[in-house]
């Protein structure tokens, strides 16, 4: 009798397996169709591109009218869309993904184009507002009000003189933004994988802050 005591007191104190890992859900925005390919509102879309070839993905399925793919880094579930809604309508593909993985929104980032930041300047935020971007708009509306989602911004400069910012959106980059957008998109990709195996806290914090010197480097041989 007091052996099974013992026994039974061993079983039950036996720590539970540990939870599988949460998915994340990456989301370009962008523009779909072929004449917005390399242009500077569609950088989104370049990142879930670049992501995807670095680690395998295909990007074969379209699933909640977005161009969709799923794979895994270091064992965590990553999920890869770029809506084919067309900016403005980009939160009715947003929503119902993360409503259909029934994902928190603290496990969803959303990627997009940035004039507020130089050409090539990147920064990895856990929230914010919409700051007059159609695309942030509609998600932003589609999960109700909610900004707690986080968000990889890409800067793309500001347009020259009294250009249309609608047109400079749509132009493609010339030779030398391109080159900048290029190194840009390798260095999100690598932010992005840390934040999958190490979370968002600690990858946005080495990540900006090698961003930060990235663009006080960029402003030195401007001047």
């Amino acid at each position: 009798m007091m052996l099974r005591r013992i026994s039974s007191r061993c079983f039950s104190t036996a720590s539970p397996p540990p939870p599988p890992p949460q998915p994340w859900l990456f989301v370009g925005l962008g523009n779909p169709g072929e004449k917005f390919q390399g242009t500077r509102h569609n950088v989104g879309f370049d990142m879930i591109d670049a992501f995807a070839d670095s680690h395998g993905i295909p990007m074969d399925r379209v699933h909640c009218k977005a161009i969709f793919g799923q794979g895994l880094i270091g064992g965590v579930p990553i999920f890869l869309a770029k809506p084919q809604t067309y900016m403005n309508l980009i939160g009715e593909s947003a929503g119902p993904l993360a409503a259909y993985y029934k994902l928190p929104l603290n496990r969803v980032v959303v990627f997009f184009d940035d004039m507020d930041l130089p050409c090539g300047v990147l920064r990895l935020c856990d929230k914010g507002g919409h700051g007059g971007h159609k695309g942030l708009k509609s998600v932003i509306y589609h999960y109700r009000g909610n900004r707690e989602f986080a968000r990889l911004r890409i800067g793309i400069g500001r347009p020259p003189g009294q250009m249309d910012p609608k047109a400079f959106l749509l132009q493609k980059f010339n030779a030398t933004a391109r080159e900048r957008i290029d190194v840009a998109l390798k260095e999100g990709v690598g932010a992005l994988t840390l934040l999958a195996s190490k979370g968002l806290t600690e990858s946005a914090r080495n990540f900006n802050r090698e961003q930060k010197y990235k663009h006080i480097r960029m402003q030195t041989l401007e001047t």
